[in-house]
């Protein structure tokens, strides 16, 4: 792979953790008291799917893009809707009323780590037409991956402690606007 391979994947792997960071800072604001574990969790997850997903697309190729391309924005836009809609019903209701969601394990974990993925599955698409070595571009996205949503959740466990109660519902927010922005901008 050329260097100016190399710092277009870089500048790819950029892009795709944005997701990551948005949904790290509004999870970790949203509860206070995350381990190093969760992040590592967290992080973990968000880096092996985003790495996993450029080589599925790859490895559909031609096969499947035309299936997928058509609503693969709708899925992501559905999975961030419902996790951040949950946050936001949670975040009027008392802690008495409701379990908390926990970003950093089970089935929010999953579903968020999916989510923010999808993405790289359709740059694994193209890539699929490209020269590009598929090893190194998928470490690339997946350590990017990793240490943007690591970082993700410091700032947010910071900016938690300022925001107080209703750092939920502005989690809740950001996640839903990271679905919208993933509609909206395969719509138009």
């Amino acid at each position: 792979m050329s260097v100016a391979q190399f710092l277009s994947v870089l500048a790819i792997a950029l892009g795709l953790s944005a997701d990551c960071f948005a949904v790290a800072v509004s999870g970790s604001i949203s509860k206070k008291d995350h381990s190093r574990v969760d992040i590592l969790r967290v992080a973990s997850s968000f880096g092996l799917f985003q790495a996993l997903m450029p080589v599925l697309g790859w490895l559909a190729g031609r096969t499947i893009v035309g299936y997928v391309e058509n609503y693969d924005h709708w899925v992501a836009f559905a999975l961030l809707a419902f996790v951040g809609g949950r946050m936001l019903w949670e975040s009027f209701h008392s802690e008495h009323d409701t379990k908390k969601t926990d970003v950093t394990r089970g089935m929010p974990l999953l579903v968020l780590s999916i989510a923010t993925s999808i993405d790289a599955m359709a740059v694994g698409l193209s890539f699929a037409f490209l020269e590009v070595n598929m090893v190194v571009a998928s470490l690339t996205i997946g350590i990017i991956a990793f240490l943007i949503t690591a970082t993700g959740f410091v700032i947010g466990k910071k900016s938690g402690k300022m925001l107080g109660k209703r750092a939920e519902l502005i989690g809740g927010i950001i996640l839903i606007a990271i679905g919208l922005r993933i509609l909206l901008t395969h719509i138009l």
